[in-house]
C-alpha cells in the first residue's frame, strides 16, 4: 500500500511539474505587437475583451485566460517574444494609456503588487 501511494505521489509531482514548466503557446507570437499598439482602435478592443467589457478575438480570449496566472509568477510560462511584448504593452499603457491601465490593475492587481514589479522592469529593459 505504501508503494501505491508513493507512486501515485511520484506521479503527481512529476506531472505537476511539466504542468508549471510548460510555456503558453506560441500560436501568436508572431503577432505584431507594435501594429496593435499604433491601432488605437484594435488596442481598445484587446483591453476591452481583458476587461470583459467587449468581445473577444481568438487572441484576446488566449490572452485573458493566462492573465492572472502570468502576473503572479511573472510570466513564468511566456515565451521570450511574450515577455517582452508584455513589457511593450505595459509601457504603451503607462505612458499613453493611463486610464485603461488603471481599470486594468484594479481588475487584475487591486493591491498593486504585480504593476509595481512589472514597472520597475521597464527601466530595466529600457523601453
Amino acid at each position: 500500500m505504501k508503494f501505491v501511494a508513493y507512486i501515485l505521489l511520484s506521479l503527481f509531482v512529476t506531472i505537476s511539474h511539466a504542468q508549471v514548466s510548460e510555456k503558453y503557446t506560441n500560436r501568436y507570437d508572431d503577432l505584431n505587437i507594435e501594429d496593435v499598439l499604433t491601432n488605437r482602435r484594435f488596442l481598445v478592443s484587446f483591453i476591452k475583451c481583458v476587461l470583459e467589457i467587449g468581445k473577444c478575438s481568438p487572441e484576446g480570449r488566449e490572452l485573458k485566460s493566462h492573465i492572472r496566472e502570468a502576473l503572479a509568477n511573472n510570466c513564468a510560462r511566456c515565451t521570450e517574444p511574450q515577455r517582452r511584448s508584455t513589457l511593450l504593452v505595459i509601457a504603451h499603457l503607462v505612458n499613453s494609456e493611463p486610464d485603461y491601465w488603471k481599470q486594468l490593475t484594479e481588475k487584475y492587481d487591486r493591491d498593486h503588487k504585480y504593476a509595481k514589479r512589472y514597472e520597475a522592469q521597464l527601466n530595466t529593459f529600457k523601453i
